[in-house]
């Protein structure tokens, strides 16, 4: 049950209702809830369900952790998705029959998924990804030969969606697989751009398996083959690839080469000029901002500086996707616990969730943080107490 009050849930859904502008009569249609229902959930005099609060949270664009403190329906969502999307991948390579969606309602649903990773919404990405990638592989299969690309890349960008919820929390056989559906997808896309993208993501395999050097190595493969950035959309491409390579060159230990594919995302990044979704991937001069933080706080504790002079005099627009926000704030909480400024450190913490809450809950390194938090920093125990119980780190 959660600690919050049917008041406080009621305030939340009001304060998010009013910043996307709508009446509650519109929130009532939007989320298919009655307009009786939804006014006395803004006064507190009801408790909303958990079907109801995923309802209005859907309405509301937000994951329903931002809505309840202690939601745990995304976990129940996300632990029936990953054995539908198993036995969905179990055949992959047979033919199965049309999809059930025609081409145009796949295309705009796997949008709505993408927005969903990029947002960090895994519960509503949870149920829908397996019906959706489903659909996405009968259409590569039964799609006709003018149209066998455009399935293609929409079956690697369905894989990928899926596999956000299988590394978050924590199914790696499951995401190698989901990666290794990416491939498949990808030779048949032949297109350049999908390979970089997949390229990409293919090094949570790396990373998991804390192969470093080979993720590196992969990655600087994909880099060469990648096309001339000629245009925003490849020099996305290239750039995304760099900072990847800039990362997991500090997990290495290789500060020359995590500083020169750095110096190289910024430079694309500068190119690109503005920040955007590229092939499903968020590229611009912030993206490659946040990862001169990740870079820092790779290379370990002794370059802990790095991480802290750029917080100081930057820190990640409000309208850049929310996973990528919550990933700043907890790294530079890593940080800031490793320079002794554990005050500063829980408060990125708290960013962090209110950005991203299921990504923040599911993050490793922001569960290694609040555990050190708790065993030595003891102002504010209560709250910080409550928030490591939240994670999961006790």
């Amino acid at each position: 049950m959660s600690a919050d009050s049917p008041r406080e849930v009621g305030e939340r859904i009001a304060a998010r209702r009013r910043a996307r502008r709508l009446t509650q009569t519109g929130l009532a249609a939007a989320s298919h809830i009655s307009y009786a229902t939804i006014r006395a959930i803004e006064r507190g005099a009801r408790r909303p369900s958990d079907d109801v609060l995923e309802a209005v949270a859907a309405a509301l664009e937000v994951d329903a952790t931002q809505l309840r403190t202690g939601y745990v329906g995304t976990e129940r969502r996300v632990n029936r998705a990953l054995p539908e999307l198993s036995a969905v991948l179990a055949g992959y390579d047979i033919p199965q029959g049309p999809p059930t969606r025609t081409p145009d309602e796949l295309a705009e649903a796997i949008n709505a998924a993408v927005g969903w990773r990029l947002a960090a919404q895994y519960g509503r990405i949870a149920a829908e990804i397996p019906s959706l990638l489903h659909d996405a592989i009968r259409y590569t299969h039964a799609a006709r030969s003018a149209e066998q690309q455009t399935a293609a890349r929409m079956l690697a960008a369905a894989a990928r969606t899926a596999d956000a919820l299988a590394f978050k929390y924590g199914s790696r056989d499951l995401s190698a697989r989901l990666i290794d559906l990416m491939r498949w997808a990808t030779d048949r896309a032949e297109d350049p751009l999908v390979q970089a993208a997949t390229a990409y993501v293919r090094t949570e395999v790396s990373f998991a398996a804390q192969a470093h050097a080979v993720g590196l190595a992969a990655l600087e493969q994909a880099i060469e083959a990648a096309p001339a950035p000629s245009s925003r959309s490849e020099a996305a491409a290239r750039g995304a690839l760099h900072m990847r390579a800039a990362v997991i060159a500090g997990r290495d230990g290789n500060v020359g080469a995590a500083d020169t594919h750095l110096k190289h995302a910024q430079q694309l990044g500068d190119q690109v000029a503005r920040e955007g979704v590229y092939q499903g991937t968020t590229f611009g001069p912030d993206s490659v901002r946040i990862h001169e933080v990740s870079v820092a706080v790779s290379l370990g504790s002794e370059h802990v500086d790095r991480a802290l002079r750029l917080a100081t005099v930057w820190k990640p627009p409000a309208d850049l996707p929310a996973e990528r926000r919550s990933g700043f704030y907890i790294e530079l909480a890593r940080a800031q616990d490793w320079a002794g400024l554990q005050a500063d450190a829980f408060e990125s913490l708290k960013v962090a969730r209110a950005a991203a809450p299921q990504h923040t809950r599911e993050h490793p390194w922001a569960r290694e943080v609040a555990s050190s938090l708790r065993r030595f920093h003891r102002s504010d125990a209560e709250s910080l107490s409550h928030f490591a119980h939240w994670i999961g780190a006790v």
